[in-house]
């Protein structure tokens, strides 16, 4: 952990007063309300029971609290990145709509993802040789750890290499047709994850992927972000010459209460996303977690798009 992060521990009657938890976002009377340019006039709002840490990397303000209705939260500039209770909607379907799109993944690389979730699911995967991840906030690995330790267990798995560092540079260096799949687990493109959403770092994760390869990526909410996601639709549309997806899910504590992920594969063995092809082995390690949110009905009913967003995306 980075010298300078204040130690945990804020009592109730702290928490009464009023709190500034990075970016436009506070806590008041006892009250989280996340607020942001991105999803203007409104907010959605936890209650808080006691914060247990905040500090400032060298990248962000972080914070976790524990909530009186979705256990311990962890915040990133004022942020919601995920709940004890609900992380299992994003977790499980950002892993195992890519990877149970195609048979036997053997390397695998994250980009983010330092809660250590992603991990967590991808280590379900017998075939699985090489696990890689790269982060560029060594902070959120230390404090996921630390306070999370459900979530943060994947980065156990001895196929696990973890990278603390940026992302789309870590990605420029890796060889042409390394990887079977990328999953790209970014926080809004906002700050740090911002190139993330941008025609480069896609070109870079193409040829970083082998024929047939494929990769996920968080593209924010249908219901706030319509803009965002015809552009990510049009970029990956001019780089990835085989199958180019829009899915989406449920979690309740993200703004608007969805989130959605663009699944796209490169030229080669073709990849149908709508009808999942592998396993999930949950008799190894993690025997003792099993799925909570991902089924197959589910990975095939996120294809499904409600018509305002089947339009637009159609015409990207």
């Amino acid at each position: 952990m980075e010298s300078g992060a204040a130690e945990p521990t804020v009592s109730a009657v702290e928490v009464e007063s009023a709190v500034n938890v990075g970016g436009n976002s506070s806590i008041i009377h006892g009250w989280f309300s996340e607020l942001s340019p991105m999803w203007p006039g409104e907010a959605h709002s936890l209650k808080v029971e006691k914060i247990l840490f905040q500090g400032k990397s060298k990248y962000q303000n972080l914070m976790v609290f524990e909530s009186s209705t979705y256990g311990k939260v962890l915040v990133l500039d004022g942020v919601i990145q995920l709940t004890e209770r609900d992380e299992c909607a994003y977790q499980e379907m950002i892993t195992h709509l890519p990877l149970c799109s195609i048979s036997n993944p053997k390397k695998v690389l994250v980009i983010g993802g330092g809660d250590g979730g992603v991990l967590r699911e991808i280590a379900r995967y017998s075939s699985i040789e090489q696990i890689d991840i790269c982060e560029i906030d060594e902070m959120v690995v230390d404090i996921s750890k630390k306070f999370f330790p459900k979530i943060s267990v994947g980065f156990e798995d001895p196929r696990v290499n973890l990278h603390i560092g940026d992302g789309v540079a870590f990605l420029k260096a890796v060889p042409i047709g390394t990887y079977d799949a990328v999953i790209v687990d970014s926080s809004d493109p906002i700050g740090p994850a911002q190139e993330l959403f941008e025609k480069p770092f896609f070109e870079s994760v193409a040829k970083a992927l082998r024929p047939g390869g494929v990769v996920c990526t968080q593209a924010e909410s249908i219901w706030l972000h319509m803009h965002i996601i015809e552009d990510i639709v049009t970029i990956c549309r001019q780089i990835f010459k085989g199958s180019v997806n829009y899915a989406w899910t449920t979690v309740p504590t993200y703004p608007s209460g969805i989130i959605g992920f663009m699944l796209c594969s490169t030229e080669g063995p073709v990849v149908d996303f709508k009808q999942p092809v592998g396993f999930i082995n949950e008799s190894t390690s993690n025997s003792d977690r099993p799925l909570k949110f991902y089924n197959k009905e589910i990975h095939q009913a996120s294809f499904c798009l409600p018509t305002f967003a089947r339009r637009v995306i159609d015409r990207a």
